[in-house]
């Protein structure tokens, strides 16, 4: 089971959208939502307004991940003020944006993903405020970069969802990127054998009748040494990720499909629907069947 790919679609929804900018100095833009900045070409500054953190200096290549935008913008220089302009999106699902006054010419890819942030998985909590990825440091990222310019430059039949597919797989390949360098948490939690064991097996066969000590036995561990090792490494108990992850499933199904009640308990482990709904509203504060009237409503 790729449980990056199970974590990532289990909050986001819709598809991503994006827009091409180009800025021409002087010129700088307020960003809102949940996204990823790449420079094509030139360079430019990313400005945290709150003045928490100094400017970082982006160049041709770099990759910005943002999972929070507000408070922060881009600009040709850290003193140029920033303003809100809105993408020119032409029926295409690339949009675009010109700004600035006559200098030399930055050119962005701008995506931005749409993701319940109601119900946050672990792993995308301890995304930090700002990944940079520079160019170059990811073999694969700046394969995908290069896909992307080479299709933003040259368009041909099939642009656009070629597009629409690279900016919608750059989120993995960016969450991939940081987990990899990140030296603790949950990229240590998948990549240790005992803990990766036991998350696979949840997320493989969720609706199993999973108990810490039929986890601690599937991953080769007794149960007090795996207890803590799994709540050390992920930051919470087995059970309570467990039950944490079987909701979010059902959450997901109650929006995207018609099962009837008895389906979507069966699946998240719950051999009644009573049960099912008294557990989902404890973790939601909401029945179920309301909640999915409220989310496709």
């Amino acid at each position: 089971m790729d449980i990056l790919t199970e974590v990532v679609d289990s909050v986001r929804t819709g598809r991503p959208a994006s827009v091409r900018t180009d800025g021409y100095a002087p010129w700088g833009l307020h960003m809102t939502g949940t996204g990823f900045h790449l420079v094509l070409h030139g360079s430019c500054w990313l400005v945290d307004l709150s003045g928490d953190t100094p400017p970082v200096r982006l160049s041709e290549g770099d990759v910005v991940f943002l999972p929070e935008a507000d408070g922060h913008a881009l600009a040709d220089d850290p003193a140029t003020p920033p303003q809100d302009v809105s993408a020119d999106r032409r029926d295409t699902p690339i949009g675009a944006i010109t700004v600035g006054a006559d200098g030399p010419r930055t050119r962005l890819l701008c995506g931005s993903y749409h993701l319940d942030r109601a119900r946050p998985h672990p792993l995308l909590g301890q995304v930090p405020r700002v990944i940079h990825l520079r160019a170059g440091e990811h073999p694969q990222l700046t394969a995908a970069v290069g896909l992307l310019g080479h299709e933003l430059d040259q368009p041909r039949g099939g642009t656009d969802g070629i597009v629409a597919a690279l900016v919608d797989s750059l989120l993995l390949y960016v969450l991939r990127a940081w987990l990899e360098t990140c030296p603790n948490g949950w990229a240590e939690a998948m990549s240790d054998p005992v803990v990766a064991r036991a998350l696979t097996a949840v997320h493989d066969d969720p609706a199993a009748a999973w108990t810490v000590e039929s986890l601690a036995r599937h991953s080769g561990l007794s149960r007090a040494p795996f207890a803590r090792r799994f709540t050390a490494l992920v930051g919470e108990p087995p059970l309570t990720y467990l039950t944490r992850w079987r909701m979010t499933l059902a959450a997901r199904r109650l929006r995207d499909t018609d099962d009837p009640l008895g389906v979507v308990a069966a699946r998240a482990g719950y051999g009644s629907e009573y049960a099912f709904a008294k557990a989902f509203k404890r973790d939601f504060g909401i029945a179920p069947g309301r909640y999915r009237r409220r989310v496709s409503g």
